[in-house]
């Protein structure tokens, strides 16, 4: 009994939340005419597999594994679900049958239903297969799962981004690699900073150096300094060099809630 209780709240759950999440990746991809709903990153990993179905099913299975073992050993979802198992398994699934795009992954009614449907069986696998484990195999499959995720985001993930911007042209490789190595030593992963490198160099490639291309500009730079604000690798960078951490910093951080030193 506790089981079908799992499995019907799971497709209720699923259905919502893959409905929203299928609807707002591909409203993003009409922005600004259209305010878009998916995260920043979505956007980026969805583009960067152009259209592929194959590619955007690799994606989402390579991320499944990690969510299992999220939800056996801490039973609970992780944001790699809404964020890249289902949009990219909505986007497979619509463009095995048609490869245009424009007429699958960027309308937002189909992939609203179809994120409905991957989103109702993708919960409903994970929250039912997690529950029938018993306790003595979570551990197990926590300690032997959670490493191999781990190996995938970090490095395995940013070295097929990092292929892929170099792939796209000399400008976009440039600002990937740039912004990945800021990104990897800022947060700790390059895929954030490689991604939005992409954007910038193919922006920048297509329509040259407009409004929206230097306002995207002014915002990476913005979400770098705040980032390392607040992660403290100013302070951290500063230690590096042997040098004393400024009490003004320190006071600074620490307005923020931010401890440093």
């Amino acid at each position: 009994m506790e089981t079908l209780e799992i499995i019907l709240k799971s497709i209720v759950i699923g259905l919502f939340v893959g409905f929203g999440v299928g609807a707002g990746a591909a409203r993003m991809f009409h922005a600004p005419k259209v305010q878009g709903m998916g995260a920043f990153r979505t956007f980026g990993e969805l583009n960067a597999c152009q259209g592929d179905p194959v590619a955007h099913f690799s994606f989402g299975l390579g991320f499944l594994f990690n969510a299992w073992a999220s939800v056996v050993g801490a039973g609970g979802l992780t944001q790699d679900v809404d964020h890249r198992i289902i949009p990219n398994w909505a986007a497979a699934t619509l463009l095995f049958k048609n490869k245009n795009v424009e007429e699958t992954l960027h309308d937002p009614r189909k992939m609203a239903w179809t994120g409905a449907v991957v989103g109702a069986v993708v919960v409903t696998v994970l929250n039912s297969t997690a529950a029938a484990i018993p306790a003595s195999l979570q551990a197990v499959a926590t300690q032997v799962l959670v490493p191999a995720a781990n190996w995938l985001i970090n490095p395995i993930m940013p070295i097929v981004f990092w292929t892929a911007a170099m792939d796209a042209g000399k400008r976009t490789g440039v600002w990937a690699t740039i912004l990945g190595g800021l990104s990897h030593l800022v947060m700790g992963n390059a895929v954030p900073g490689i991604v939005l490198g992409i954007l910038i160099g193919k922006g920048v490639d297509d329509s040259g150096w407009n409004r929206i291309t230097k306002t995207l500009v002014v915002a990476v730079v913005l979400l770098f300094l705040f980032s390392g604000f607040f992660r403290g690798f100013d302070a951290k960078l500063i230690e590096s060099l042997n040098m004393a951490i400024p009490q003004w910093l320190i006071d600074l951080h620490a307005l923020f809630g931010s401890e440093v030193g």
